[in-house]
């Protein structure tokens, strides 16, 4: 049977998972990654708290295993991400509270894209405020990053990646543009506006990654309202990127086929509209198996005796409707505009 990464290829099209350097060393995971995926972004071992463990002293290890095993497979890899508010070392604060020196943002970034050859990455993760929580006029998320430099940090950030790397792809990621409610649909304006402002500045942005963070029985995907915001997004002269693709299905029925059913059929939703854009390049799933998902209150999942299932493989690497639902829209993709 096709894998995903050879349906999205035939497409015109990227597709790839996350994965963490410990998962590779589990051989069921392993070979599927392999077979399925022809991208991979590190999970957790990229973020500035898991490399530089002091001012200025790495340690590449565990993200140097991620690049080699892509290299061998013959996968590329994507950067995930240089600059957020969270899962940063626990003197950064502190030193940027001391003397706001720009280099603390980016000789981190510069570090890494000098050592790693991606094909996009991450620049700023997150710098809006979640759908229904913006404070301020510009929208932008209090962070260690506004408080010691104010919005400019953003484009600090896009500037020191662009002369550290001339050809990567480099891209605004962050959640909400998904679903359809009136929380989701000012954060859309507010993107806009967002991008807009990047743009007129002329900072070097190539891309917005969408994360499709999806809830199979929550706020659901408004088509139409997608598909108009990819449309403002490549009328922008961007590419669009699906970089943490999975389906959560908490408040479902106990009935673990309805809640496959359920997962597989928002992300069908979903992906129909984000892949009929021309300006979707790739579609990466945050993880292929549930064997890897963290979920966040898994005390209580263990109570009702289930395991979430957000990916298209479930904990005994067997395929799941969700798989089926995205080889379908995969396979849908139109090539011709």
């Amino acid at each position: 049977m096709r894998s995903l990464k050879a349906i999205a290829a035939s497409k015109g099209f990227v597709f790839g998972s996350a994965a963490a350097s410990y998962e590779l060393k589990d051989g069921d995971f392993a070979p599927l990654l392999l077979r399925e995926a022809a991208q991979l972004v590190p999970e957790f071992e990229m973020k500035r708290d898991a490399l530089e463990i002091k001012p200025g002293v790495y340690d590449f290890a565990a993200l140097d295993s991620l690049f080699a095993f892509a290299a061998t497979g013959g996968l590329s890899m994507r950067g995930h991400t240089l600059v957020w508010h969270y899962a940063n070392p626990p003197w950064l604060g502190s030193m940027l509270a001391a003397r706001r020196d720009q280099t603390l943002l980016t000789s981190h970034v510069q570090t890494v894209l000098r050592r790693y050859q991606m094909a996009s990455v991450d620049v700023v993760n997150e710098a809006l405020a979640p759908p229904g929580t913006a404070t301020r006029p510009d929208g932008l998320r209090p962070s260690l990053w506004l408080e010691a430099f104010g919005p400019g940090y953003i484009d600090l950030a896009f500037h020191a990646a662009r002369a550290a790397d001339p050809h990567v792809k480099l891209v605004y990621n962050d959640w909400g543009f998904e679903q359809g409610a009136a929380e989701n649909d000012r954060f859309r304006a507010t993107t806009l506006r967002f991008l807009d402002g990047l743009l007129k500045r002329g900072v070097p942005i190539d891309a917005l990654g969408i994360q499709g963070h999806l809830s199979a029985f929550g706020n659901k995907v408004d088509q139409r309202k997608l598909h108009s915001f990819l449309e403002e997004v490549r009328a922008r002269g961007l590419a669009v990127l699906i970089t943490e693709l999975d389906v959560e299905d908490t408040g479902g029925p106990y009935d673990l086929a309805a809640r496959d059913r359920a997962v597989a059929d928002e992300a069908r939703r979903f992906l129909d509209v984000a892949l009929d854009s021309p300006a979707t390049q790739g579609v990466l799933t945050w993880n292929l198996s549930d064997r890897y998902v963290d979920p966040p209150d898994e005390w209580k999942l263990k109570l009702l005796g289930w395991r979430l299932r957000k990916t298209p493989y479930d904990v005994q690497m067997r395929r799941k409707p969700l798989w089926d639902a995205m080889a379908q829209s995969f396979a849908g993709r139109r090539i011709a505009y």
